[in-house]
């Protein structure tokens, strides 16, 4: 069975205090009513080690937004893998379209970010999708491709520790939402190209997140498709009661 999974990405919001409040609210909520999937909050890096003290023993899982491309040294303002995994944090995102566009990080980077996460024990949620531009040529199909090429040198027991998350750079903070029918035409896709580069049961077994401005009233209806396997979520994360109501779409 794969995995049923939402998670949150903070991105450059909430300061420590906040964060704490945050995840502290989101605890006390989920063990209230157990969540009926995986629920894992990647936070700032100056959040990790004090959230992995509010959510230790409890059903939420950590995870950092990026980490370097490299092991140590003098890379001043970098956070390396292995530093990551030290806070406690057990995933990290890597590959975001906002890291790859604004801050140029290739094919080649994210290979290297994928080695040192997976070297250090940490679970990789990795990114990958296309932009408007793309879409409307539709060359959404050969983008993800092109992209997932960061992966392909692994194995399948390293693999099993990558979740991937297809986000529409498109529908990301603009209110569009790709359909439900286009979700799910894309993980089908994406699942595709894992059974091609890997094998059928490596394709049977990765999750594949949707992460394009989902939100309470359309998660149930984008999670129903057969190769969605639940949701990155961005701004409906910074809120208790919107993550929280994603999250009951599994239920």
């Amino acid at each position: 069975m794969r995995k049923k999974i939402v998670a949150g990405n903070w991105k450059m919001n909430l300061n420590l205090q906040e964060g704490v409040a945050l995840a502290t609210e989101l605890k006390e909520a989920l063990a209230a009513e157990k969540p009926n999937c995986d629920v894992i909050i990647c936070t700032p890096f100056i959040h990790l080690a004090t959230v992995a003290g509010v959510v230790e023993g409890t059903v939420i899982g950590l995870g950092a937004e990026n980490c370097a491309d490299k092991e140590k040294g003098a890379y001043t303002g970098e956070v390396s893998a292995a530093q990551v995994k030290s806070t406690g944090a057990q995933y990290v995102i890597l590959g975001h379209s906002e890291r790859r566009s604004y801050y140029g990080e290739t094919v080649e980077i994210l290979k290297e970010k994928v080695d040192l996460a997976l070297a250090n024990g940490l679970k990789v949620i990795f990114c990958i999708g296309e932009v408007l531009e793309e879409r409307e040529a539709n060359k959404q199909n050969e983008v993800v491709a092109a992209q997932l090429e960061s992966l392909y040198h692994l194995t399948e027991e390293q693999l099993a520790n990558v979740i991937l998350a297809y986000e529409p750079v498109w529908a990301i903070g603009t209110g569009k939402t790709a359909t439900a029918e286009q979700a799910q035409e894309i993980h089908a896709f994406i699942r595709g190209i894992i059974a091609g580069n890997f094998s059928e049961k490596a394709a049977e077994e990765i999750s594949i997140l949707y992460g394009g401005s989902c939100k309470p009233s359309n998660a149930k209806e984008i999670f129903s498709k057969p190769d969605v396997d639940g949701g990155l979520i961005g701004g409906a994360a910074l809120k208790c009661a919107d993550f929280k109501g994603i999250i009951d779409a599994w239920n």
